[in-house]
């Protein structure tokens, strides 16, 4: 029968040195035969179990000491001599299993590559530019950040989860058109040859299990809106604060503009001295160019702000770009948790109840126009940029009451500042 070698403990194989002399020396650990740890001249110290594979014999590495401990050497030894006994060749297996990773590797492709050149070859077919920047932008902003380095060929029901359960309810319909651009670029990488399988972004039978409707979610999905009498107490809060994020919620708060429209605005939009921002119909969601009266604190709020020679934008991101919407959405949560964290209720939406958003600004501009002011409503809504009735939306097309709406900003900018006579009804000739 063959010797058995002595079973060594952790300390055992710990205190085992190099005799000095010769190449590599090998010492038997015992626990599973054929288990051997080599120590080169150097030091270097290495896992191995000698087999017979038919008729072969191999030395096959286990992997280094001590990453590799000595019962984790043991358990390896024995998976080898059972795949051994299955008829199995283990160092084949390796073989195998290598050169499928660096095929699969090969054929592997980021969803941030999926996504350029998925772009790259459908955006030609929009006739909308728009649409186009779009694209791009909710990908690049919801997408990315939790997919962008993932490979196609992995990503799950779960990933798709993560993207899209934090922006669901309150951007439904945002978050809606995200999982429809992740299904196309997927099921592109799919007919491509990068992926297999179910689409994970797929809706009927899949998603549609693991989310509300998104027709359900929009009808109680409002955006959470500062309640009016709390509004001037949200700009103190948000005056105190530093950075681009909070510069650009202000003046959205001062504009009544949407988070994309100031995030995206450009030095060469704005002029100071004429106290106006026009911004493109490109940039804009009903496509049609909008000119916004910049009130004596917006004008101050946008002098103050450094300007950078290699960025056009306003409120660049600190890499470059557009701040994310997620940047202005940060800032207000945190908003309403220091207020809380201070003994104050927060900043919380009437109905609801839920902490406000960015979005819910145009809705307290809104409301407080109706509530506390005389300015006529359809201003309000031109203010806004929504579309208005017909017999109005024709006369605003040749003129849309700019002075006037410069007043109605005026007024809501010094309400917003807590000035003693913004409390009063508003009138206007």
């Amino acid at each position: 029968m063959p010797r058995v070698a002595k079973e060594l403990s952790a300390l055992d194989v710990k205190r085992l040195e190099h005799p000095g002399v010769g190449r590599n020396a090998t010492f038997a650990v015992g626990g599973v035969s054929g288990l051997l740890l080599q120590i080169s001249p150097t030091g270097g110290r290495t896992w191995i179990v000698r087999v017979t594979v038919g008729t072969l014999r191999r030395e096959i590495g286990l992997g280094g000491y001590p990453d590799v401990t000595l019962s984790q050497a043991r358990d390896r030894a024995r998976e080898v001599k059972d795949q051994i006994r299955r008829g199995i060749d283990p160092v084949e297996e390796r073989k195998a299993a290598k050169a499928a990773l660096i095929a699969t590797q090969r054929r592997g492709l980021t969803f941030a590559d999926a996504m350029d050149r998925y772009l790259a070859a459908k955006l030609d077919a929009f006739k909308n530019a728009k649409h186009k920047a779009q694209w791009r932008s909710t990908l690049e902003t919801y997408a990315l950040p939790q997919l962008g380095d993932m490979m196609v060929s992995a990503i799950t029901v779960q990933d798709m989860l993560r993207v899209l359960e934090p922006i669901w309810a309150e951007k439904t319909e945002t978050a809606s058109r995200v999982r429809g651009r992740i299904e196309s670029v997927l099921f592109w990488a799919t007919v491509a040859g990068h992926r297999h399988g179910d689409n994970p972004a797929r809706w009927a039978g899949n998603l549609k299990e693991l989310l509300a409707a998104p027709s359900k979610v929009a009808k109680t999905g409002n955006h959470p809106a500062l309640q009016i009498d709390d509004a001037p107490r949200w700009l103190a809060a948000l005056r105190t604060m530093a950075g681009n994020g909070s510069r650009a919620l202000e003046l959205m708060a001062l504009t009544a503009t949407r988070s994309q429209e100031v995030r995206g605005a450009a030095w060469d939009e704005i002029d100071l001295k004429a106290g106006i921002w026009i911004i493109p119909a490109l940039r804009m969601k009903m496509d049609r160019e909008h000119r916004v009266p910049l009130t004596a604190d917006a004008v101050a709020l946008l002098k103050s702000l450094p300007r950078f020679a290699d960025n056009p934008l306003v409120f660049p991101a600190q890499r470059g770009g557009q701040l994310s919407d997620m940047t202005l959405s940060a800032t207000m949560k945190r908003m309403h948790e220091a207020d809380v964290a201070a003994g104050g209720e927060g900043f919380l939406d009437r109905v609801s109840k839920r902490p406000a958003v960015p979005h819910g600004l145009r809705s307290t501009f809104r409301d407080w126009v109706t509530e506390r002011t005389h300015f006529p409503g359809d201003m309000a809504e031109v203010a806004l940029a929504h579309r208005v009735a017909s017999a109005v939306e024709a006369s605003y097309r040749r003129g849309d009451m700019i002075e006037k709406r410069r007043a109605m900003m005026a007024a809501w900018a010094e309400f917003l500042a807590g000035a003693k006579r913004s409390g009063k009804v508003v009138r206007i000739g």
